[in-house]
């Protein structure tokens, strides 16, 4: 694509800026960018909206935006079939007022109100991108690099009177544009009459902005009129579109017949679409079109590779018992190995283990699905305690596969463990039962950490003889729980354990696999200690058993803590009025390492060194559209710090080498990774107070660091991160990975680090302190709630 800015500056399009007051919604904590389509759509041109939508679909099935349908007399019965084809269609009323304002001509021709169409697309203010499309227009190659547009107002130019103006159709409008203040302008241009309306100019807008817009390439808006002749329409044409008043629906146009085949390619009936759209490989569909368009593909045909594709999209959504259902109305074969392991996949999500069990058995019979399956029964074997079992399938998986990653890792979780040399198990009554996620050796860094910073908040002595664990994957049955109440008390943290797709359980809804009754049936103090709650933007809590946990839990507790303001907001708006204030602030105990680390010292000098840390779980709902925009940006940074001091990749778990392979990759840049995700935790906090900055995505990437007095950077891709920040009032030590001047900023704030970095230090130190005398004041009440 050419997108290029005019030798003339727009600033005088420029809309004035004014200030906005704060907004606590996780897109605007994470800046992550809200897209839309728009079209406005009249009766007349629904044939043609429905083929656009179509199209579409079909050509960018990644692709599952928000579609904006301004209307003035669309019937029910048309919403309707607007509805079926896309799930996120938002209806919106045109400003008729515009009309009578300062319209010239009849108000009622189309192409007047579609001329003011664009008015009322200025007004969308919930978005930070619209893109239009004409409602005679058809989608026919990829729109990504549309959707990655950050800057102006885009479109295909035109040579029109001896100057360039924008063509009609197809704009990419970016949110400083969405405005009041431009709006303004556009009503003042339409009132004085100052522009020149016609089918070929937008008018209002070309007299506004002069010229000032970006240059797309003339493939994303390709006129009908180059056809002539019935040509061929070249083959890296993205968007085609019917100018002209003959339009494919009404019978067309005589000399544009393979232009019109083209359009008539994307003319069919709902099933037809539907099932055209189900034959498309699922790892290229959104979850969105994939579940809308499929599940009613299923529910009229009974198709079991569909029903499939979307149970394996709503298990990668976090949405278990939809999983269930969909597979669950579909009869296929006993030798269909991948839909039993998929359905049982999905079955032991939502804690039904026995039938799970029963599927991932028959799955085991196909060699390709073996050890997939295999790890699964491990996993349900391990979950109910038995690792002898556990350790039985693991190993059959691996028989089958020996590098299947998922049967090493239940393999090595369920080896019995010998305990550490001179580590003396306590009595009961000395102990309290600690409920947490206790990660392998190679596991998150970050993770990996918790459970003893948790143990260090309330002692020095983290070892067997003042605790017993709890893994809260495993779950707690009768026996656990007679093992708890045999205790002084059952801690319950830290770590971001209300989220609902790490090891899914139908028993809590939330990372503890705890059935009601058991947590009923607790009968010594519960202190909840720095929980989490993680959900990413994007990502919701569905299910109502987790607003029941949760209630149960906060019910039960003598102490519920959690460790950010953002969490304990979203908490006690899932509980009713008279649960809320029982919900407190207690800071990751993670973030005060330095006052709760017995015989901790301060380093005497630092390494010349910056480190940089990545994340890529659930990459989609971290950078959106923006991953090639953050990695260009990266690299910028990179390159400007390393001339002040070594930059390094700190990698919590493997997958976070990835920003290493891609910088070498796409921009030249080599970094040495320092494998976190393989040291100790004395590796792990020695590392991170030996440098000088850590630039860190993972939450505990920054409050790890923080903790041991090192200046942090976060690059926010979470809404945890904005959270902590804020907490610490320091909302200026992050970057959201996508700000437009990602690497400007991420260079001016770590080089003002650099160049004064004692400051820095005692920065860290003074926010620190904060946090410590919250803890201590938490701490001496749980510990008198645990000796009554």
């Amino acid at each position: 694509m050419t997108a290029t800015f005019p030798d003339r500056a727009a600033a005088s399009a420029q809309p004035s800026q004014t200030l906005a007051p704060p907004d606590t919604a996780a897109h605007a904590l994470t800046g992550r960018r809200r897209i839309a389509f728009a079209s406005y759509v009249d009766e007349n041109y629904l044939p043609g909206f429905l083929t656009l939508l179509r199209s579409l679909a079909l050509t960018n099935p990644g692709v599952c935006e928000d579609f904006v349908v301004l209307h003035d007399d669309l019937r029910p019965a048309s919403v309707a079939r607007i509805r079926a084809l896309h799930p996120r269609i938002v209806l919106r009323r045109v400003n008729a007022d515009h009309y009578d304002s300062y319209a010239k001509g009849d108000q009622h021709n189309y192409l007047v109100r579609k001329a003011y169409f664009i008015l009322d697309v200025f007004r969308i203010r919930d978005y930070d991108t619209v893109i239009t499309l004409d409602t005679d227009m058809v989608v026919l190659g990829d729109l990504g690099e549309l959707l990655r547009l950050r800057e102006g107002i885009a479109a295909v130019p035109q040579f029109f009177h001896g100057r360039h103006k924008l063509n009609s159709g197809l704009l990419v409008v970016q949110r400083e544009y969405l405005s009041d203040a431009f709006c303004a302008r556009l009503d003042e241009t339409g009132r004085t009459g100052a522009y020149e309306l016609d089918k070929h100019d937008q008018g209002i807008l070309n007299a506004v902005l002069d010229g000032g817009f970006v240059r797309l390439d003339a493939r994303y808006n390709f006129v009908k009129r180059r056809l002539s002749g019935d040509l061929e329409v070249p083959e890296d044409v993205a968007v085609l579109h019917f100018t002209g008043r003959h339009k494919p629906w009404q019978g067309g146009e005589a000399g544009y017949g393979r232009g019109e085949e083209r359009w008539h390619a994307y003319d069919m009936g709902d099933d037809e679409f539907r099932a055209a759209f189900a034959a498309l490989p699922a790892a290229e569909t959104h979850h969105d079109l994939l579940v809308h368009l499929g599940t009613a593909h299923v529910a009229r045909t009974g198709d079991v590779e569909t029903a499939r594709k979307v149970a394996l999209a709503h298990i990668a959504a976090g949405e278990y018992q939809e999983a269930v259902d969909v597979l669950g109305r579909v009869e296929f074969p006993v030798r269909d190995a991948w839909s039993h392991e998929v359905l049982g996949q999905a079955l032991m999500s939502v804690s039904r283990y026995e039938e799970a069990r029963t599927h991932l058995l028959l799955a085991t019979a196909d060699p390709g699905r073996a050890a997939v399956a295999h790890a699964r029964l491990a996993q349900i074997a391990w979950v109910h305690g038995d690792d002898a079992e556990a350790r039985r399938y693991a190993l059959l998986g691996l028989s089958v596969d020996p590098t299947h990653r998922s049967c090493r890792l239940w393999a090595q979780r369920s080896r019995p463990s010998a305990p550490l040399p001179g580590q003396q198990q306590g009595a009961p009554e000395d102990q309290l039962a600690h409920v947490a996620f206790y990660m392998e050796r190679q596991g998150n860094a970050g993770d990996k950490l918790l459970p003893e910073s948790v143990r260090l908040a309330f002692g020095a002595d983290t070892t067997a003889r003042r605790w017993h664990p709890v893994h809260a994957h495993r779950l707690f049955d009768r026996a656990a729980l007679e093992r708890v109440n045999a205790r002084r008390g059952l801690v319950i943290g830290g770590g971001g354990l209300f989220i609902p797709d790490t090891m899914p359980n139908g028993a809590s809804g939330w990372q503890w696999n705890v059935p009601d009754e058991a947590l009923r049936a607790i009968d010594v103090p519960v202190v909840v200690y720095a929980v989490g709650f993680n959900a990413f933007d994007g990502q919701s809590y569905r299910a109502r058993r987790f607003a029941e946990s949760l209630r149960l839990l906060v019910e039960r507790s003598a102490f519920f803590g959690l460790r950010n303001h953002g969490s304990i907001e979203k908490v006690r708006a899932m509980l009713p009025a008279g649960l809320r204030d029982k919900v407190r602030f207690q800071p990751c105990p993670t973030t005060v390492t330095r006052h709760v680390l017995p015989g901790w010292t301060d380093p005497a000098r630092r390494e010349d060194t910056v480190l940089l840390n990545a994340a890529y779980d659930r990459a989609g709902l971290r950078f959106g559209h923006d991953y090639g925009h953050f990695l260009a940006e990266m690299a910028k940074a990179v390159r400007a710090i390393g001339e002040r001091a070594e930059v390094r990749c700190a990698a919590h778990s493997l997958d976070d080498e990835r920003i290493a392979f891609d910088l070498r990759r796409e921009h030249g840049i080599s970094l040495p990774v320092v494998p976190l995700y393989d040291f100790d935790n004395d590796g792990i906090r020695e590392t991170y107070a030996a440098t000088r900055l850590v630039v860190g995505m993972r939450g505990h990437a920054g409050m790890i660091p923080f903790g041991l007095g090192t200046p942090i950077v976060s690059l926010i891709s979470h809404p945890k991160m904005a959270y902590f920040l804020a907490d610490i009032g320091r909302p200026e030590w992050g970057v959201s990975v996508h700000d437009r001047n990602l690497g400007a900023v991420l260079t001016e704030r770590a080089l003002g680090i650099l160049d004064d970095h004692g400051a820095a230090v005692a920065d860290v130190h003074g926010r620190q302190n904060e946090l410590w005398e919250i803890t201590r004041s938490n701490t001496a009440e749980i510990k008198a709630l645990l000796d009554r």
